[in-house]
């Protein structure tokens, strides 16, 4: 993660209460690279564009400028992206039925932040595991941190392989495993470092542009050791 994500993404920071952490609207579809200015016409790193993301014979003609919206927020006033989503966590039209986010700001113990993520990991919803463990990074001291967010990162990477990006979940993939590394000694709270590293690069292993998207639920990691 470059410096400005990293300030960006700090508690107190601009992009707090929003869509922080997730890095999915960041990630370039053509190489995988975490993109600067996610909005621009081109990604910053491999020039690609709609067109040659989507492939030439695809791509449709700019869409009519709609009428611009009050920005979205929560009960609390925080903005938060209101777009209905599905079970993978992409943006749906205003009024699409969707799947229910995780509510933000729920004080969890790390032990209930890990449980629930299993959860949804094993339901096959990694989206919003990731915001579990989103919301646990941003509460963490600042030794943790780095902790919850390789864990939040490799659940967007599993989120991007079973969308098909095997570039954008390859990346994040690597990101989640260098985030963990430090830890791996301590292995804090039960959590499995070793296994969750060999699990990213099992998947990471599976993963090439022609990679049909990958089944959630069948390839979910365990975050924590056997106890036995």
């Amino acid at each position: 993660m470059s410096g400005t994500e990293e300030r960006d993404n700090r508690p107190g920071g601009p992009d707090t209460g929003g869509d922080p952490a997730c890095w999915l609207h960041r990630v370039c579809d053509a190489c995988g690279r975490i993109r600067e200015q996610p909005d621009g016409d081109a990604c910053e790193h491999c020039g690609a564009g709609p067109e040659t993301a989507a492939g030439p014979e695809t791509a449709a003609a700019p869409p009519p400028v709609a009428p611009s919206r009050p920005r979205d927020r929560d009960e609390q006033g925080r903005a938060r992206n209101a777009r209905p989503r599905d079970g993978l966590g992409r943006p749906l039209p205003y009024g699409s039925p969707g799947v229910a986010r995780q509510p933000e700001g729920v004080p969890r113990t790390p032990a209930q932040a890990l449980a629930e993520a299993q959860q949804l990991l094993d339901d096959g919803m990694p989206f919003h595991a990731h915001e579990v463990l989103e919301d646990s990074w941003k509460a963490a001291p600042e030794a943790e941190r780095g902790l919850w967010r390789g864990l939040a990162q490799l659940a967007v990477g599993l989120t991007h392989a079973a969308r098909g990006n095997a570039s954008g979940a390859a990346s994040l993939l690597g990101r989640g495993v260098t985030a963990l590394a430090p830890y791996a000694d301590a292995a804090p709270y039960g959590i499995d470092i070793a296994g969750l590293t060999c699990w990213a690069t099992e998947l990471t292993g599976r993963l090439d542009s022609s990679t049909a998207p990958v089944q959630a639920a069948g390839s979910a990691p365990r975050l924590l050791r056997d106890p036995r």
